[in-house]
């Protein structure tokens, strides 16, 4: 396989409950909803649809919700990677944003500090760390995580800071394709939403 034909696969987990009420969930190990499991599986057809017959690596976050929106979606050899957590939110660990700017007015995680979480800075790195370790990989890579770290991911894909990751959505169990052409990052397809028959 060329370099420019290999494609990374990100897919963010199913639907949970803190999920459906926008509460921030990084270290908290939130189970998928009914509706996330199904969502799950029918991302699995998803990729079977988007991805040529072929070899692929399977990383996942230790998070039960990405470890089982993989087993779900009927990805095998998964590989449990600690790089693809979910930015740490630390003290504003199960807040949503409205509750957060009650103490803090127009925060947000791309543009202000999470108090005993992880800077904007580490969430880089570890986003940067994760791509070399990929980059060599000979065959496509489908990445099982979260909503903002994969967002970040995008970016520094593109070269881009991880706060770029505001511009790219990913709903819960959706997928986006990141490929090159002629060797330039690009985005080749972006949050697609799991098949529904019907």
């Amino acid at each position: 396989m060329a370099p420019d034909e290999n494609r990374v696969y990100l897919l963010r987990h199913g639907t949970t409950e803190w999920s459906q009420t926008g509460q921030h969930t990084s270290r908290s190990d939130i189970p998928l909803t009914v509706e996330g499991e199904l969502r799950a599986r029918q991302a699995g057809q998803t990729l079977t649809a988007l991805r040529p017959a072929g070899p692929v690596v399977v990383l996942a976050s230790p998070r039960q919700r990405a470890q089982r929106t993989a087993v779900l979606a009927g990805l095998d050899d998964v590989v449990t990677e600690p790089l693809l957590a979910e930015w740490d939110y630390g003290d504003y660990e199960g807040l949503t944003t409205p509750e957060i700017r009650e103490q803090v007015p127009d925060w947000t995680v791309w543009t202000h500090p999470c108090p005993g979480g992880e800077s904007a800075e580490q969430v880089s790195a570890r986003a940067d760390e994760l791509l070399a370790r990929i980059a060599d990989t000979a065959s496509d890579v489908v990445l099982v995580g979260h909503g903002h770290f994969s967002r970040c991911l995008i970016a520094r894909w593109l070269g881009l800071p991880a706060v770029a990751g505001v511009g790219f959505a990913l709903d819960p169990a959706g997928i986006t394709v990141l490929g090159r052409e002629r060797g330039a990052p690009q985005v080749v397809r972006s949050n697609i939403p799991p098949w529904q028959q019907g």
